[in-house]
């Protein structure tokens, strides 16, 4: 729970009047929220969808178009000091930062960049994150921390062209003054994360500069082509992150000299890709309506994710705004999330069916809606006729756009909640969400869960690895890494459960485990 003072503090920072007026960009992966104007973002919007189109020439890898719902909101709230307030205490150097949630991906950037050459370590920070939710869903085995950081450095340090052209896997710019003068990292470290936590602890250092370099070393040197492809497909069978370096690597000690060489090169090879060779979909700029032009920054603020004590004091100001424009949906959606985040769900129902009143598309308010009626069916006599109403706002979502996450989920969640075994068609639905959404990390662990308790151990095991090794995981991956020690020894086929003591110590709740209600 964030301090009661700085929430207040970012309160004051992310109200002042507005300079231009919001516009709002939306193409194939992105949407984007920023008080800019039309040409600025437009741009902005087109370099992101450029750079992906980039990584996707880079790594073969074509994928589904998100729907409209699972793309990844951008909102520009100014400056770095108010990203920093958004991430919280402990974020004292972030300059942008992404939240991934299914059907509700967020990210936070200070301002827009849409100049050419070399880009501002805002960008390099967006990028960098959109690399991650790139490359997870590439696959669902899951990178060692210095590959999967190594990557994203690898993608971040792009340059757009004023052709339109993008440069990728270019120097780590951003990373040489840590690679000069920050504590070494070898590559025996850089290899075993248990070795590296051993010797480094929480301590700065080079690791990410080492991991962009042994990454982009293993890459483009002719004399170890393949190498990388063998080290992953090692890891991905289940060997040992050393004994799959040194199947693919052999002597670490001479990779290590190798690396050391290669970064003091006067030149490094980098691709760049010509804009012919992108087939990038249409950005369309709007401005918003006068009402969200002033709801904009709470719904900043909202959708970072709110504690309880936070949204109650968020909740007057969107009620102002609300009661300036009654019958704006937008504004209408935003105060039904306000109102459930302050746990007032009949007031957050009234005006989600204001907001549908007006606009009966409004996706928004069908969610707050349906999260509302979901929650008040936790506690209704009737869970039955409950869970059924509550499922109505999710239904007309699906029929709105059918591969938004967040129906399939509560459709599983609806017989969950009420004790019931959860038929075919809903297991199907929760794996499903999953494959749309492979960034969310919680719903993975969910549907873990769900395969386990059916005995499909190693689907279960295919859906815990990744949570497991993410290096920045906290309890989640503690519980993922708990659950695969339990696993071990249980037979496929086999149905398993967490053990109630597993349950009380961990905080896994079979049922409903890792599925928050997005925006909290």
């Amino acid at each position: 729970m964030k301090k009661p003072g700085l929430w207040l503090a970012l309160a004051a920072f992310l109200s002042v009047p507005a300079q231009a007026h919001w516009h709002k960009a939306e193409s194939d992966h992105f949407v984007i929220y920023a008080d800019a104007g039309e040409s600025s973002i437009g741009r902005f919007a087109e370099i992101l969808e450029r750079y992906d189109a980039a990584m996707r020439l880079v790594t073969g890898f074509k994928g589904e178009k998100p729907s409209p719902s699972n793309r990844v909101t951008i909102f520009v709230v100014g400056s770095e000091r108010n990203v920093r307030k958004l991430a919280g205490d402990g974020s004292d150097y972030v300059a942008g930062f992404y939240v991934p949630r299914a059907g509700n991906s967020r990210a936070f950037v200070p301002r827009i960049t849409s100049s050419y050459g070399e880009p501002d370590f805002s960008l390099v920070v967006l990028l960098h994150e959109y690399a991650h939710h790139f490359m997870i869903s590439t696959s669902r085995h899951a990178m060692p921390r210095w590959m999967s950081e190594g990557a994203a450095e690898f993608f971040a340090s792009a340059k757009f062209g004023h052709d339109g052209s993008v440069s990728i896997g270019r120097p780590a710019y951003h990373r040489m003054g840590e690679l000069a003068y920050a504590k070494n990292v070898s590559v025996q470290e850089l290899l075993d994360h248990k070795l590296y936590e051993k010797n480094h602890g929480n301590g700065y250092d080079a690791f990410y500069g080492r991991a962009w370099g042994l990454y982009h070393y293993l890459y483009f040197e002719k004399s170890r082509r393949g190498q990388l492809d063998t080290y992953w497909n090692a890891i991905a069978s289940g060997t040992s992150e050393h004994d799959a370096a040194i199947k693919a690597f052999g002597d670490l000690n001479q990779l290590g000299k190798d690396l050391d060489s290669y970064l003091h090169r006067s030149r490094i090879l980098s691709y760049k890709f010509k804009p012919e060779w992108f087939n990038i979909g249409p950005v369309t700029v709007t401005e918003v309506s006068d009402g969200m032009d002033d709801a904009l920054p709470l719904i900043a603020r909202s959708q970072r994710g709110v504690s309880r004590e936070q949204a109650l004091e968020l909740l007057p100001e969107v009620q102002k705004v609300a009661a300036k424009y009654p019958r704006d949906p937008g504004v209408l959606s935003a105060l039904a999330e306000a109102e459930h985040d302050a746990g007032h769900d009949d007031a957050s129902i009234a005006a989600a069916d204001r907001a549908l009143a007006i606009d009966p598309k409004a996706k928004n308010a069908l969610i707050q809606k349906g999260l509302s009626l979901f929650r008040k069916a936790e506690s209704s006599k009737d869970k039955q006729a409950a869970f059924k109403q509550a499922m109505l706002p999710f239904s007309a979502l699906n029929r709105l756009e059918n591969n938004n996450p967040l129906p399939l989920i509560y459709y599983y969640r609806s017989f969950v909640e009420q004790g019931k075994n959860p038929p075919e068609l809903a297991r199907k639905a929760l794996e499903r969400a999953s494959q749309l959404a492979p960034f969310d990390q919680p719903l993975a662990m969910n549907t873990a869960l769900m395969d386990a308790g059916e005995g499909r151990i190693a689907v279960a095991r295919m859906f815990l690895e990744p949570i497991a090794a993410n290096p920045h995981g906290g309890r989640l991956a503690e519980r993922a890494q708990a659950i695969q020690t339990a696993l071990t020894d249980v037979k496929e086929g086999s149905p398993w459960h967490p053990s109630p003591l597993m349950q009380t110590i961990d905080g896994i709740d079979s049922a409903t485990a890792g599925l928050p209600d997005p925006g909290n």
